[in-house]
């Protein structure tokens, strides 16, 4: 037997320590609208925690002397937030050790109760709301600036650029419509503006005649709307179509390329949109983000793909700072993270927010949005 060994050894084959070799398998979940009308809002960031795990799978990453394979889990929450609790307790369930989501800010903060009791950290990528981070939840973080900074930027252009004086505002009623419309309505008194018209709509709506009709005779001189693409770009046609001669003001939601395909014709230079975040050209990592997005996917970014991508080596360099994959040890370290992500530094304050998130404003112009700060 003695010689077998030796000959077994000889050969390099004799069994290595066990810890050497040994891997485990970490869940990370992906939660946001993969089908509906935002689904292409969710693919993107689908696609941008993919890019990531992958990535950080062919680099190898050692937590706790155990070489550690990161597997997706991905669920649809339709932009719902009922079904966001529902997308939220199976992820629980299923004993994910993090959560990339969700997208908007009507299904994070219903579906961040769920994580805060299940001990389960969830970064979103997109959700903008102020009232996520507001909560007390030890859980909720986000690698994206809020909706009171975007309601800030907007406000100030508005105010001292484009001169307006009387703006009429309307929002999906969902938490981030709203959100981003009193954030805009708060900071125009700021400026002395005037809101001539407060409107409400949701965000399964496609006419909008009798509310524009309302705000046609209060002769705004710009339209504020906060919520997503699908209903901005039917608002913006029917805008056009009623002759209402003023400028058209969105937040992040209709600042996409999907934008730019639903509204074709009616996009023209007076419509601005405000961004959370840097556009991808000013980003660190940006350029070659992008490229390496397009070659995997085949599709270009629309949103908050790049911002994914961060969340998700958030949860990661977390994990490595308590070497441990378990949530209960490595939720405290997210206080401690601080890295040089695609979209920039990556660190957070005490309520979970980025500390060095910002804000971008576009134009419709030459076809595409461009930056204008």
């Amino acid at each position: 037997m003695k010689k077998i060994a030796l000959a077994i050894a000889g050969l390099g084959i004799l069994a290595a320590p066990a810890a050497v070799y040994a891997q485990t398998v970490a869940k990370i979940a992906f939660a946001g609208p993969l089908t509906g009308p935002i689904a292409h809002v969710g693919k993107d960031e689908e696609y941008g925690t993919r890019l990531a795990l992958d990535d950080a799978n062919a680099k190898g990453v050692t937590i706790g002397g155990q070489k550690i394979r990161f597997e997706m889990m991905t669920e649809d929450d339709q932009g719902d937030p009922r079904q966001a609790t529902i997308v939220a307790q199976r992820i629980v369930d299923a004993g994910a050790k993090g959560v990339v989501g969700h997208v908007t800010s009507g299904t994070s903060i219903p579906a961040a109760a769920i994580y805060e009791q299940g001990g389960i950290p969830a970064i979103t990528p997109s959700a903008t709301s102020p009232k996520l981070t507001q909560q007390g939840l030890k859980i909720a973080y986000r690698v994206i600036a809020n909706d009171f900074q975007q309601g800030e930027v907007m406000a100030k252009y508005a105010a001292t650029v484009l001169n307006a004086k009387k703006i009429a505002i309307i929002d999906d009623r969902t938490a981030y419509g709203q959100g981003l419309g009193d954030a805009l309505a708060e900071n125009l008194k700021k400026h002395g503006v005037q809101v001539v018209a407060r409107e409400y709509t949701n965000d399964k709506a496609v006419d909008f005649t009798a509310l524009l009709t309302r705000i046609k005779s209060k002769q705004p001189d710009a339209i504020f709307y906060g919520g997503m693409d699908a209903q901005g770009a039917p608002m913006l046609k029917q805008v056009k179509q009623l002759g209402i001669n003023a400028r058209f003001l969105a937040g992040d939601g209709v600042c996409t390329s999907e934008m730019l395909k639903l509204a074709a014709q009616a996009m023209s230079n007076d419509v601005y949109c405000t961004q959370a975040g840097l556009p991808i050209d000013k980003m660190p990592g940006g350029t070659e983000f992008r490229n390496r997005f397009k070659q995997r996917f085949n599709t270009d970014i629309q949103l908050y793909a790049p911002y994914a991508y961060d969340a998700t080596n958030a949860l990661i360099e977390a994990m490595k700072l308590a070497n441990s994959v378990e949530p209960a040890k490595y939720l405290p370290m997210l206080q401690k993270v601080n890295f040089k992500g695609v979209t920039g530094t990556i660190a957070f304050d005490a309520k979970g927010d980025n500390r060095f998130g910002g804000i971008s404003l576009y134009q419709f112009k030459d076809g595409k949005w461009m930056g204008i700060n």
